[in-house]
């Protein structure tokens, strides 16, 4: 669905994405992170048409965005990190305005609205959106993206600055629309959020392209395991112990089984055998520390 192409992004002197070069099938949930300034939001204005490449070509569906874009962005939802509303206009009158903008049929669009205004739970939609919470606002800017049922959701920080039950509601529902065959991009700080929702994950540092892969491969190729052995034996033994079983910590698969064994080979019982793996944050925190990078 999606190919960046060599993508480089310069604003003088400056340059905030590197070589970006990298496919999105569709039908994808994906993540973009790194820090603030790494080129994340730059990278999604690229993909939505709103800036042009310095160097290379963005893709939608084979056709570059800088040549066709009004007919590609027909199929794009945009959702900036700052997304300021019209507070004089209730938000039935709102997203009515911008189905007009879409050339939406009024009964369609009164249909589609009604269907957002209630998967969203936005109370209240004759209210003037001036009086809002910052969490209603951050639902009306995501209708308004999805109003004319776009092929591609693109979304930047959709969770700023929310609290963590509008937060959660929202990641939720991204989450709903993976059975809709929308692509997803994107851009969060949280991390948790982004390993539970996104089927690939790409890191970006300083403008250039880490990672990008499933998380389970980055897990994988990045990633720590540790395994725990919980077992109770009657002989006092050199292992930490809680509750009164004796515990034993490994990273190394080849000394868990050695110690199974050893478990077995003495009559001690085994208790509990469980497997910790690094969370992204911590492969994340991981990546933008290393100098090397």
């Amino acid at each position: 669905m999606i190919h960046l192409d060599h993508v480089t992004k310069q604003y003088h002197n400056f340059t905030a994405v590197h070589d970006l070069d990298f496919r999105v099938h569709a039908g994808e949930i994906i993540g973009i992170i790194g820090h603030n300034g790494a080129g994340k939001s730059t990278t999604l204005k690229m993909i939505a048409g709103l800036i042009a490449p310095t160097t290379g070509t963005v893709y939608i569906n084979g056709r570059d965005i800088q040549k066709h874009g009004v007919a590609l962005k027909r199929q794009i939802g945009y959702l900036p990190e700052e997304s300021p509303l019209y507070e004089n206009m209730s938000a039935r009158q709102y997203l009515l305005f911008f189905a007009d903008l879409y050339a939406l049929p009024r009964a369609d669009a009164r249909r589609r609205i009604d269907e957002l205004l209630g998967s969203l739970q936005l109370q209240d939609p004759d209210k003037f959106i001036g009086e809002y919470s910052k969490g209603m606002k951050r639902k009306v800017a995501i209708a308004r993206a999805l109003l004319h049922d776009p092929l591609l959701l693109i979304l930047d920080e959709p969770n700023s600055g929310l609290d963590p039950l509008t937060s959660f509601f929202i990641i939720q529902y991204l989450k709903s629309l993976r059975h809709s065959e929308k692509t997803i991009l994107l851009s969060a700080h949280n991390l948790f959020h982004i390993e539970s929702v996104c089927d690939r994950v790409a890191i970006i540092k300083n403008g250039k392209l880490l990672v990008f892969d499933t998380m389970e491969t980055i897990r994988a190729n990045l990633g720590e395991r540790e395994f725990q052995i919980v077992f109770r034996a009657a002989a006092a033994l050199d292992y930490p112990q809680r509750d009164g079983n004796y515990l034993y910590h490994t990273h190394a698969i080849d000394a868990i089984t050695a110690m199974l064994e050893k478990i077995s080979a003495n009559g001690w019982t085994l208790v509990d055998l469980s497997v910790q793996e690094s969370a992204l944050e911590e492969i994340y925190v991981k990546l933008m520390t290393n100098p090397n990078d």
